[in-house]
Protein backbone atom coordinates (compact mmCIF):
# COMPACT_ATOMS: atom_id res chain seq x y z
CA UNK A 1 0.00 0.00 0.00
CA UNK A 2 2.79 2.32 0.42
CA UNK A 3 3.80 2.18 -2.94
CA UNK A 4 0.59 2.86 -3.88
CA UNK A 5 0.08 6.28 -2.16
CA UNK A 6 3.46 7.13 -3.52
CA UNK A 7 2.87 6.54 -6.89
CA UNK A 8 -1.18 8.63 -6.07
CA UNK A 9 1.19 11.23 -4.86
CA UNK A 10 2.88 11.56 -7.93
CA UNK A 11 0.35 11.36 -9.93
CA UNK A 12 -1.16 14.66 -8.31
CA UNK A 13 2.28 16.29 -8.41
CA UNK A 14 2.54 15.46 -11.88
CA UNK A 15 -1.40 16.80 -12.73
CA UNK A 16 -0.74 19.57 -10.44
CA UNK A 17 2.72 20.23 -12.87
CA UNK A 18 0.67 20.28 -16.13
CA UNK A 19 -2.09 22.27 -14.87
CA UNK A 20 0.67 25.14 -14.04
CA UNK A 21 2.60 24.57 -17.07
CA UNK A 22 -0.90 25.28 -19.09
CA UNK A 23 -1.55 28.26 -17.10
CA UNK A 24 1.95 29.68 -17.11
CA UNK A 25 1.66 29.14 -21.40
CA UNK A 26 -1.29 31.38 -21.17
CA UNK A 27 0.28 34.10 -19.16
CA UNK A 28 2.98 34.09 -21.32
CA UNK A 29 0.99 33.81 -24.76
CA UNK A 30 -1.04 36.59 -23.46
CA UNK A 31 2.04 39.48 -22.84
CA UNK A 32 3.32 38.18 -26.08
CA UNK A 33 -0.04 39.64 -27.66
CA UNK A 34 0.51 42.49 -25.73
CA UNK A 35 3.74 43.05 -26.58
CA UNK A 36 2.76 42.17 -30.20
CA UNK A 37 -0.35 44.91 -30.31
CA UNK A 38 2.05 47.48 -28.73
CA UNK A 39 5.00 47.20 -31.18
CA UNK A 40 2.29 47.19 -34.25
CA UNK A 41 1.08 50.38 -32.78
CA UNK A 42 4.56 52.09 -32.49
CA UNK A 43 5.27 50.96 -35.60
CA UNK A 44 2.13 52.67 -37.29
CA UNK A 45 2.71 55.77 -34.89
CA UNK A 46 6.15 55.94 -36.11
CA UNK A 47 5.06 56.07 -39.92
CA UNK A 48 2.82 59.09 -38.91
CA UNK A 49 5.94 61.02 -37.01
CA UNK A 50 7.98 59.94 -39.92
CA UNK A 51 6.29 61.73 -42.26
CA UNK A 52 5.31 64.99 -40.31
CA UNK A 53 9.16 64.80 -39.87
CA UNK A 54 10.07 64.64 -43.67
CA UNK A 55 7.38 67.84 -44.02
CA UNK A 56 8.92 69.71 -41.49
CA UNK A 57 12.82 68.69 -42.67
CA UNK A 58 12.05 69.44 -46.11
CA UNK A 59 11.08 72.83 -47.73
CA UNK A 60 10.64 71.26 -51.14
CA UNK A 61 8.38 68.65 -49.80
CA UNK A 62 6.20 71.25 -47.87
CA UNK A 63 5.74 73.66 -50.42
CA UNK A 64 4.75 70.38 -52.59
CA UNK A 65 2.30 69.46 -49.94
CA UNK A 66 0.76 72.68 -49.15
CA UNK A 67 -0.64 72.89 -53.17
CA UNK A 68 -3.97 72.42 -54.23
CA UNK A 69 -3.88 69.13 -55.23
CA UNK A 70 -6.95 69.34 -57.04
CA UNK A 71 -5.85 71.82 -59.38
CA UNK A 72 -5.54 71.29 -62.81
CA UNK A 73 -2.00 73.63 -62.69
CA UNK A 74 -0.01 70.58 -61.64
CA UNK A 75 3.21 69.73 -63.68
CA UNK A 76 3.14 66.09 -64.69
CA UNK A 77 5.56 65.65 -62.15
CA UNK A 78 3.88 67.22 -59.14
CA UNK A 79 0.36 65.14 -60.69
CA UNK A 80 2.71 62.05 -59.96
CA UNK A 81 4.31 62.88 -56.76
CA UNK A 82 0.03 63.47 -55.89
CA UNK A 83 -0.43 60.11 -56.98
CA UNK A 84 2.00 58.44 -55.49
CA UNK A 85 1.37 59.97 -51.99
CA UNK A 86 -2.19 59.43 -52.32
CA UNK A 87 -1.39 55.23 -52.77
CA UNK A 88 1.01 55.62 -49.99
CA UNK A 89 -2.16 56.99 -48.11
CA UNK A 90 -4.45 54.24 -48.81
CA UNK A 91 -1.56 51.32 -48.42
CA UNK A 92 -1.13 52.61 -44.83
CA UNK A 93 -5.41 52.99 -44.24
CA UNK A 94 -5.26 49.24 -45.82
CA UNK A 95 -2.79 47.82 -43.10
CA UNK A 96 -4.17 49.74 -40.25
CA UNK A 97 -7.91 48.60 -40.91
CA UNK A 98 -7.01 45.24 -41.35
CA UNK A 99 -5.07 45.41 -38.29
CA UNK A 100 -7.76 46.72 -36.33
CA UNK A 101 -10.00 44.30 -37.74
CA UNK A 102 -7.99 41.47 -36.37
CA UNK A 103 -7.17 43.25 -33.17
CA UNK A 104 -3.70 43.94 -33.32
CA UNK A 105 -3.86 47.90 -32.97
CA UNK A 106 -5.99 50.11 -30.86
CA UNK A 107 -9.08 51.90 -33.64
CA UNK A 108 -7.77 55.85 -32.44
CA UNK A 109 -5.11 54.44 -35.34
CA UNK A 110 -7.70 54.08 -37.93
CA UNK A 111 -9.81 57.23 -36.87
CA UNK A 112 -6.49 59.67 -36.80
CA UNK A 113 -5.80 58.93 -40.54
CA UNK A 114 -9.27 58.72 -41.99
CA UNK A 115 -9.54 62.32 -40.18
CA UNK A 116 -7.20 62.96 -42.55
CA UNK A 117 -8.23 61.96 -45.93
CA UNK A 118 -11.85 63.29 -44.79
CA UNK A 119 -10.06 66.45 -45.03
CA UNK A 120 -10.39 67.07 -48.55
CA UNK A 121 -7.18 64.80 -50.18
CA UNK A 122 -9.67 61.96 -50.86
CA UNK A 123 -12.07 64.34 -52.62
CA UNK A 124 -10.07 65.49 -56.00
CA UNK A 125 -10.39 63.86 -59.10
CA UNK A 126 -6.95 62.64 -59.12
CA UNK A 127 -8.00 60.61 -55.36
CA UNK A 128 -10.84 59.39 -57.06
CA UNK A 129 -9.00 58.01 -59.60
CA UNK A 130 -6.40 56.37 -57.46
CA UNK A 131 -9.14 54.97 -55.14
CA UNK A 132 -11.25 53.54 -58.00
CA UNK A 133 -7.92 51.39 -59.06
CA UNK A 134 -7.16 50.53 -56.13
CA UNK A 135 -10.35 49.41 -54.44
CA UNK A 136 -10.35 46.36 -56.73
CA UNK A 137 -8.17 44.96 -54.43
CA UNK A 138 -10.06 45.05 -51.39
CA UNK A 139 -12.94 43.32 -50.39
CA UNK A 140 -16.53 44.73 -50.37
CA UNK A 141 -17.22 45.28 -46.54
CA UNK A 142 -13.64 47.57 -46.94
CA UNK A 143 -14.94 49.07 -49.53
CA UNK A 144 -18.74 50.23 -48.28
CA UNK A 145 -16.93 51.43 -45.31
CA UNK A 146 -14.65 53.40 -46.74
CA UNK A 147 -16.69 54.94 -48.99
CA UNK A 148 -18.94 55.50 -46.51
CA UNK A 149 -16.89 57.62 -44.10
CA UNK A 150 -14.85 59.47 -47.27
CA UNK A 151 -17.93 59.90 -49.59
CA UNK A 152 -20.93 59.87 -47.67
CA UNK A 153 -19.43 62.04 -44.39
CA UNK A 154 -20.93 65.57 -43.77
CA UNK A 155 -18.18 67.71 -44.31
CA UNK A 156 -19.30 70.08 -41.45
CA UNK A 157 -19.82 67.65 -38.69
CA UNK A 158 -16.46 66.62 -37.36
CA UNK A 159 -17.21 63.97 -34.05
CA UNK A 160 -14.44 65.91 -31.50
CA UNK A 161 -15.03 63.30 -28.71
CA UNK A 162 -13.63 60.48 -30.95
CA UNK A 163 -10.37 62.58 -32.32
CA UNK A 164 -9.80 63.51 -28.95
CA UNK A 165 -9.45 60.91 -27.46
CA UNK A 166 -7.68 59.16 -30.71
CA UNK A 167 -5.48 62.31 -30.16
CA UNK A 168 -4.82 62.01 -26.43
CA UNK A 169 -3.91 57.94 -27.03
CA UNK A 170 -1.59 58.14 -29.85
CA UNK A 171 0.55 61.01 -29.10
CA UNK A 172 3.32 59.52 -26.46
Amino acid sequence: MNIEIIVLVVQIIAALGVVVSVVYLGVQIHQQNEITKAQFGHSLTQRVYDRYLATAMSSEFSNFSSKDWGSEDLTDTEQWRVTMFIITLLVDIFDVYEKVEKGFVEENHLIMRMHALKLGIMKTKRATGVWNFWKLSRDQKFIDWFESEIYEVDENYVDTSKISSALKSSVR
